[in-house]
């Protein structure tokens, strides 16, 4: 999860993009700066693509009030700032849909049941579900 140097050599350029990309909120801007790196420097390596993905998880996480993601090849284990999301109703609902694959435990971590073997499923699977947390907190935010 990184920029290659074989991808943009000058280290002084490199680390423009790391600031860059750290003040990135929202997946619009991750798709433009992604299509700017490709008009730059060509085709985006797997590391660079890896990286824009975390990056766009980060900012589901910052919705969803997600402190820490833990995703293995069985799933994920959530665990939420201060305890707490910011739509508790829409959280017990959504563990709830998800029947025997979800469920909060006492210390108020969120672990969901995947079968993620590799890497790649590990990124795209966590980035399916902090977008759903994301959407349900975001109804907290218009309802009030």
């Amino acid at each position: 999860v990184l920029i290659p140097e074989s991808y943009v050599p000058d280290l002084h350029l490199r680390l423009s993009l790391y600031r860059r990309l750290a003040a990135l909120s929202d997946a619009k801007e991750i798709d433009a700066f992604g299509a700017e790196l490709i008009d730059r420097f060509g085709p985006i390596p797997d590391e660079v693509e890896h990286l824009l993905k975390i990056m766009f998880i980060k900012g589901l996480c910052r919705i969803a009030n997600v402190e820490k993601v833990d995703a293995g090849p069985k799933g994920v284990v959530l665990t939420f700032r201060n305890k707490a999301f910011p739509n508790p109703t829409a959280l017990v609902r959504y563990i709830g849909e998800q029947g025997s694959l979800a469920k909060l435990k006492p210390d108020q971590r969120l672990v969901i049941l995947r079968d993620w073997p590799v890497a790649e499923k590990r990124l795209k699977g966590s980035a399916i579900i902090l977008s759903q947390l994301a959407r349900l907190a975001r109804e907290n935010e218009k309802a009030a």
